[in-house]
């Protein structure tokens, strides 16, 4: 049961520093890991004393 806790371990481990690699490396190859960004403009009536 040790080896397969260990082995699991090892693999959470290589998989967090392949995801940070990615993270890092992947611009370079053409990964565009930006949002879409669009304006949302929705009117916003205030209640104020009159």
């Amino acid at each position: 049961m040790g080896k397969v806790f260990r082995a699991l371990v090892a693999l959470l481990v290589l998989a967090a520093i392949a995801l940070v690699v990615y993270a890092y490396v992947g611009p370079i190859f053409g990964a565009d890991f930006s949002a879409k960004q669009t304006e949302i403009r929705i009117p916003v009536e205030l209640q104020g004393e009159e």
